[in-house]
């Protein structure tokens, strides 16, 4: 159930991270940093160093990360490979079309920009927003993350970031299932910002790796300009990232 903490896992999680801050820990600034009594702080210890998380250096030495830490930042590690393989694509497009490119991924039921061209645009009107978490049923990034993913994805994502009627989640399906049939998604704010984005999904397979999408000002072009121009170009821009993650 969204919202709910389980206390042990977070008291499992600030042991952790008081560990990642330097090379060692001893007990007593474990204890000062996490707020745990030592007791409890032991237990902890012992289990993460059963599971291989940590490791007993010496009693005067205390506790560091134990390699096993390395596979929680797999994700981390990805978004990171995706960036990389995305830049130089999206940088040629900025240069030879101009408009500024944003890429993102999901994280915690936003959609978050990873990297954006914006800096080196000449069309840019806002900055790169990185990692600032968007809206995903506002956003054209969010949208074509939604509209893409697999189905299954897709109902858990919903579930736990947006709570919908019946009534608004089959005009929302209708939606999302007409994106999917165009191959892009455009921003759907209600207020109508100045500034207008076209996205299209990044995938491998079934799987969607990311979003990426091309900003522009609602008054020099339509979506339906945008679209005739740029939606191709982006999608095959989207393939070539893609294929480059492999």
């Amino acid at each position: 159930m969204a919202g709910t903490v389980i206390e042990a896992v977070r008291r499992s999680f600030a042991v952790l991270e008081a560990l990642g801050r330097r090379r060692n820990s001893t007990v007593a600034e474990l204890t000062r940093e996490t707020g745990l009594p030592r007791p409890t702080l032991i237990r902890l210890l012992h289990t993460l160093i059963a599971l291989g998380y940590a490791q007993r250096i010496s009693r005067q030495l205390g506790y560091r990360p134990a390699d096993r830490v390395l596979n929680l930042a797999g994700a981390i590690r990805f978004v990171d490979h995706l960036v990389d393989a995305a830049i130089p694509h999206m940088t040629r497009f900025t240069r030879e079309h101009g408009w500024p490119l944003y890429l993102a991924t999901l994280s915690h039921g936003s959609i978050t920009v990873r990297y954006s061209t914006a800096p080196e645009s000449p069309m840019a009107f806002e900055g790169a927003g990185l990692n600032v978490p968007r809206p995903l049923l506002i956003s054209a990034l969010g949208r074509a993350w939604i509209a893409f993913c697999p189905e299954e994805e897709r109902r858990a994502i919903l579930r736990e970031a947006i709570s919908l009627s019946s009534r608004q989640q089959s005009a929302l399906e209708a939606e999302l299932a007409r994106i999917r049939r165009a191959g892009y998604a455009f921003t759907a704010s209600p207020r109508r910002p100045r500034i207008h984005g076209i996205a299209v999904p990044i995938r491998r397979g079934r799987r969607v790796l990311g979003s990426l999408s091309m900003r522009f000002p609602r008054s020099s072009m339509t979506e339906e300009e945008v679209a005739s121009r740029y939606g191709r170009r982006m999608q095959a821009l989207a393939r070539a990232i893609a294929r480059d993650t492999a």
